[in-house]
């Protein structure tokens, strides 16, 4: 029986990887567009990024590192704020550059750079939505995880909640990729633009909650 329960924790933090990711956030339309503009590499480097950042967080929920959460738990208005703002810096970015998909090729001269800023981009958009451990707790007491488990078992839980991650990503840009080659440099234009609009009302949705609940808890 204990060994059931074991795995079934396991099973359960597999998915609490795929839960964590599978929401369509900015996270996961700029993965889209990367994978649509540079091809598959570019977007899954950037869903990479993201599953680091998604086990960071697990990692400072499931270890109780106080400080970090009584931080983040004090903060979560004003950390909104800042994310929503760098979000919404990238989209106007990303609306105003007209000639992204048209550098594609210039962009593929240098794969290990273009992988690393779409690594680090990824990693650092996620990290900058702190409210997302608020998710984490609920999915930990779920599945039981990790109190009262074996170290060995930990670790292969947290193995498995970045792998979870990854796999929702990568079926992601393969899905994005097929239907990548019908659309020519216009069309990739356009879609930049729609993305880039949607990130726009995200951010500043965002932006907007943040401040008034900031403004609320400071009167």
């Amino acid at each position: 029986m204990i060994m059931v329960s074991i795995l079934t924790t396991l099973l359960g933090c597999f998915l609490t990887g795929i839960i964590l990711s599978a929401p369509m956030g900015p996270i996961g339309i700029l993965c889209i567009q990367r994978t649509l503009n540079k091809g598959r590499e570019s977007g899954l480097y950037t869903g990479v990024g993201a599953s680091l950042s998604d086990l960071f967080y697990c990692l400072l929920s499931g270890l109780g590192i106080s400080i970090v959460t009584d931080f983040i738990d004090g903060h979560k208005d004003l950390l909104q704020v800042i994310g929503s703002a760098i979000l919404l810096i990238y989209a106007i970015y990303l609306i105003v550059k007209r000639n992204t998909a048209a550098n594609i090729k210039e962009t593929n001269l240098d794969k290990k750079e273009t992988h690393y800023r779409d690594l680090v981009s990824g990693f650092a958009f996620t990290l900058s939505n702190p409210l997302i451990i608020f998710l984490i707790f609920p999915l930990f007491a779920r599945f039981g995880f990790p109190a009262g488990l074996p170290w060995p078992a930990i670790f292969i839980g947290y193995v498995l909640i970045f792998t979870g991650a990854l796999c929702w990503w990568t079926m992601i840009t393969y899905l994005v990729n097929k239907v990548r080659k019908h659309f020519n440099i216009r069309s990739m234009w356009i879609i930049n633009i729609i993305i880039g609009t949607i990130i726009l009302i995200l951010s500043l949705y965002g932006l907007v909650s943040g401040i008034q609940s900031f403004i609320a808890t400071q009167g």
